[in-house]
């Protein structure tokens, strides 16, 4: 009975979203009540858990995604992200301009949200593509690939942080493997996969509502635009290597610690950047904070989606409902990671935002974790993987490409859905390949 009632659940919240067009957080709460009613729960304790659930998701990422929010709009308004492209674009010339673009969506997309990343490098996509005179699409989609795939798949975004902390998973292990498996996603749908596209028209772009590329001589260094930008993953990574450089000193350890917390890595990196990209570049301190508020404010329907996505998991749990689907994982016999991973892409295909099929598989998917065995960082990316699966009309991402682009919509899914699915086959392939590996 109970699993009759997790799938009416599902497909209610998928109807509230799709058809009827109900804001996701809206959509979560109202079937987190509606689920803790139907499962039996006493109605105090149905509240109870939608305030735990909300709270504790909320409170383990809501502090990372928001200083994440602030460094990408830093880089983004102090000409960082422009100037690392037009270095790529120098660097590798026409012949590799392909993997210039991916490189450049790689590093950018470490702090910046997919549609921030998107509406950002469109007119420098736009300028490259025209100085060496090649097809939009193939200059542009490896750069809009890589920005998927670290928006997917890498903290400190706001889908893979709530998996990582859902799952108790290790932040640095899951970006490592990430790593390892975003590379190959990035060459084989980016550069590789571009090449098919050359025949496909693309009339142009109208970006009036995008930022204007700020002159050569207001933008910041390479080395300082580089290291803003990556300031985050070399800081946690410093952590992990200190105590082993200096192995007595209990002064180090300590600061290892620290420097291991996401969120002290991110808030030094914001104090850090604030200065470097902003203060010291002449922008005074006020019109910063004036994009820190903004770069909160375009994240705040996602925190609350997140959150209200973490209260009908916790009603998962309460209910008891995630014991019976522990019996029933036990006893499948598909792979938990494969089940994993189609159970996110159905949701991706139903739902359209990647953010929001992440997170609402972390509560269907929750027993999954308490399988012997399972690697819960692997985990994290297999779900990771099947959020980017077949994005389509349901999806803004597709819509944006197709708009941006001067694409029809079968243009569009021979392109950009292509890439997509792509992407998440190819991760789940990694994923597996780790997984018999380690």
């Amino acid at each position: 009975m109970m699993i009759f009632v997790l799938i009416f659940c599902i497909l209610l919240l998928v109807t509230l979203i799709t058809w009827a067009k109900v804001n996701a957080f809206l959509a979560f709460i109202i079937v987190a009540l509606l689920a803790g009613c139907l499962f039996g729960m006493p109605f105090a304790k149905v509240i109870a858990s939608i305030n735990k659930g909300l709270g504790d998701t909320l409170g383990s990422v809501a502090i990372i995604i928001v200083l994440g929010a602030m460094l990408g709009k830093l880089v983004a308004e102090s000409g960082a992200a422009q100037r690392i492209a037009h270095f790529m674009h120098d660097l590798f010339g026409a012949k590799y301009v392909t993997y210039a673009m991916a490189l450049t969506g790689f590093i950018v997309g470490i702090p910046l949200y997919y549609n921030v990343g998107f509406i950002l490098l469109v007119p420098i996509i736009f300028s490259v593509a025209s100085s060496y005179r090649l097809p939009l699409l193939y200059v542009g989609m490896p750069m809009l690939t890589a920005l998927s795939v670290m928006h997917g798949f890498l903290p400190p975004h706001p889908s893979p942080m709530t998996l990582i902390s859902v799952f108790h998973a290790d932040i640095i292990k899951t970006f490592g493997y990430g790593l390892v498996i975003a590379i190959p996603a990035i060459i084989i749908a980016g550069p590789i996969f571009a090449g098919t596209l050359k025949n496909i028209g693309s009339k142009g772009l109208r970006f009036a509502n995008s930022q204007a590329p700020l002159p050569d001589n207001e933008l910041p260094g390479i080395a300082n635009s580089i290291l803003s930008s990556l300031l985050p993953v070399i800081l946690i990574c410093l952590a992990y290597v200190l105590p082993v450089l200096f192995v007595a000193p209990p002064v180090i350890k300590t600061i290892a610690q620290w420097l291991g917390e996401p969120i002290i890595a991110m808030l030094l990196t914001v104090v850090i950047s604030t200065y470097t990209l902003g203060l010291q570049k002449g922008r005074p301190l006020a019109k910063i904070m004036e994009g820190y508020v903004c770069a909160v404010k375009d994240i705040a329907m996602v925190l609350l989606i997140i959150g209200s996505a973490g209260a009908l998991k916790q009603i998962f749990v309460d209910s008891r409902l995630s014991d019976a689907l522990a019996v029933m994982l036990v006893q499948s016999a598909m792979p938990p990671l494969l089940l994993a991973w189609l159970a996110t892409a159905c949701l991706r295909l139903c739902l359209g935002s990647a953010t929001v099929a992440g997170v609402t598989a972390a509560g269907v998917l929750f027993p999954i974790a308490q399988h012997a065995g399972i690697n819960t960082n692997l985990l994290v990316l297999a779900i990771g993987a099947g959020s980017l699966f077949g994005s389509h009309v349901n999806d803004t991402a597709f819509w944006l490409c197709k708009e941006y682009f001067g694409l029809s919509v079968k243009e569009t899914l021979r392109s950009w859905t292509v890439m997509e699915s792509l992407v998440s086959v190819i991760g789940l392939a990694g994923v597996s390949a780790l997984n018999c590996l380690l």
